[in-house]
């Protein structure tokens, strides 16, 4: 059977091969005849395929040019139908040798699947009622040398699929409807903080010290300065300095860096979304976070019922709140508020067969909890809040329980989907954080956070309080649009080379 495969596969990529050189043999003859599409600069387009089917009843009879690319043909003798699929969707045009005269026909004729051409006409409706132009002029304006996927079994190897994406976007309609959405899904973003008052900035992607967040930078060297600098892992640490200049609500959304594994969920280089708010703290976070969720989903999809992973959710209900230790003992049954301290905590966590490292305090311990036991049963949306100390190097501590943090995570079928703070902005409290980050680091941790002696600087000339909230846009692009992999979301993800 597997020498059958092969011997099939071969014997495709024997046709392909000839098929692409008759393409290529089809050229040559058309620039001999001085007639080479390459040389064709500009195409005015008057309409989309969409655009004149909302349109029709105005546009019946009426001239339009459409361009795309030719994906259908059907030969009839002296009369054709063809198929264009332009950025919209597709077309359907009536091609007479009667209207377009012979030559321009016979050329029509040897047009390939897959070629850009030019189509001017009136509009109109087929006998069956398909909205359709009738061709007056038909005009190559690119030619396609390679052959596309067949037409029914479409592009289904998914490797291939994100290696060469443009072929995808071509043959696979519901892919280019995803990236339209994560688009429209950005813009609303933009639309939602900047009717709330806040500045989009830009910070930079190059640091000498990479903050913000707990992740493996990637490292680079600047030749001239002679010094190693980092991709940014986090956007946090410039947009906090803004806070302390006086700028009350900033927000970026931009590419971050983490050389980490790569998964459904993880990505190298990915998209996040980073705001902070001046004199508020994480409970206002979290109403701009729910808030922000259903306002995109309603303006984007036009409803806040979504599903995902066979789950029904509903972003116009108010998302539950949580503290990571209600949640811990819920499914768990392990109350940390009972648990003494790291030792107890360890004791525990070899009971329930928890794997744990030696540096790991009572904090780290809780966490470890809360992944194994909670996370994957958080379906509807749900904050959970206050953090241990440990886990949270750039958060206020909670003013009645000093080991735990004002902080949250927002979580969806079992996924974070944002992580917000209120921001720690005593630099004497920061520093100490700091310096366990670096005595992280020394022990093998080289994911904990460096010493920012500027941003403590910074600090020191007093920052407000402040709220601070990051997300994930291509997580929150993946729930919009029941996507299962973060590649499906990203237009070129990250791949390892063929060779």
């Amino acid at each position: 059977m597997a020498e059958e495969n092969r011997e099939t596969q071969e014997l495709t990529r024997q046709e392909l091969s000839e098929q692409n050189k008759i393409r290529r043999e089809k050229l040559a003859q058309m620039q001999e005849e001085g007639h080479d599409p390459f040389q064709i600069v500009r195409y005015d387009v008057t309409h989309h395929s969409d655009e004149i089917r909302a349109d029709f009843d105005a546009l019946e009879e009426k001239d339009v040019a459409i361009a795309g690319r030719l994906m259908s043909k059907r030969i009839m003798g002296k009369a054709s139908f063809c198929n264009i699929q332009d950025r919209n969707g597709h077309m359907q045009s009536y091609v007479s040798r009667n209207d377009i005269g012979d030559e321009a026909y016979a050329a029509f004729k040897k047009f390939d699947i897959g070629d850009i051409v030019g189509i001017k006409g009136f509009v109109f409706k087929t006998k069956t009622g398909e909205i359709s132009v009738h061709a007056k002029e038909v005009v190559l304006l690119s030619k396609s040398l390679q052959v596309l996927p067949e037409k029914f079994h479409g592009l289904k190897d998914q490797e291939l699929r994100y290696r060469q994406r443009y072929l995808d976007l071509i043959v696979n309609p519901e892919v280019r409807d995803t990236f339209i959405k994560r688009s429209k899904i950005i813009s609303e973003i933009r639309k939602f903080l900047d009717s709330k008052g806040f500045l989009e900035v830009e910070t930079p992607v190059l640091q000498t010290i990479p903050g913000g967040a707990s992740a493996r930078p990637f490292i680079t060297h600047h030749n001239t300065l002679d010094i190693d600098m980092y991709c940014r892992i986090a956007l946090e640490l410039p947009l906090k300095r803004l806070i302390v200049g006086g700028f009350e609500r900033v927000y970026e959304i931009g590419r971050v860096f983490r050389n980490e594994g790569i998964s459904v969920r993880h990505n190298p280089e990915f998209t996040l979304m980073e705001l902070y708010q001046a004199y508020t703290d994480y409970n206002g976070m979290m109403d701009i976070t729910e808030e922000m969720f259903r306002t995109v989903a309603q303006n984007v999809l036009g409803t806040t019922k979504i599903s995902y992973g066979g789950h029904e959710l509903d972003l116009g209900k108010p998302f539950a709140r949580k503290t990571m230790i209600e949640a811990v003992k819920e499914f768990s049954g392990v109350d940390f508020d009972q648990v003494a301290d790291t030792e107890e905590a360890k004791r525990i966590a070899k009971e329930r067969h928890i794997e744990f490292e030696e540096r790991h305090v009572k904090g780290d311990i809780l966490n470890l909890f809360f992944e194994e036991f909670v996370e994957k049963n958080l379906i509807q949306p749900t904050f959970i809040i206050d953090y241990p100390v440990e886990i949270s190097p750039l958060t206020k501590r909670k003013p009645d329980k000093p080991e735990f943090t004002e902080r949250f995570e927002l979580f969806i079928v079992g996924r974070e989907y944002g992580n917000a703070y209120s921001e720690l902005n005593d630099p004497i409290d920061q520093r100490s954080r700091f310096e366990y980050q670096e005595y992280l680091r020394e022990a093998g941790d080289d994911e904990a956070n460096m010493i920012d002696e500027d941003f403590l600087t910074a600090l020191e000339y007093g920052m407000p309080p402040t709220g601070g909230l990051g997300v994930g846009i291509d997580r929150f692009v993946m729930l919009l649009t029941e996507s299962v992999s973060i590649r499906d979301v990203i237009l070129f993800p990250t791949m390892k080379p063929l060779d």
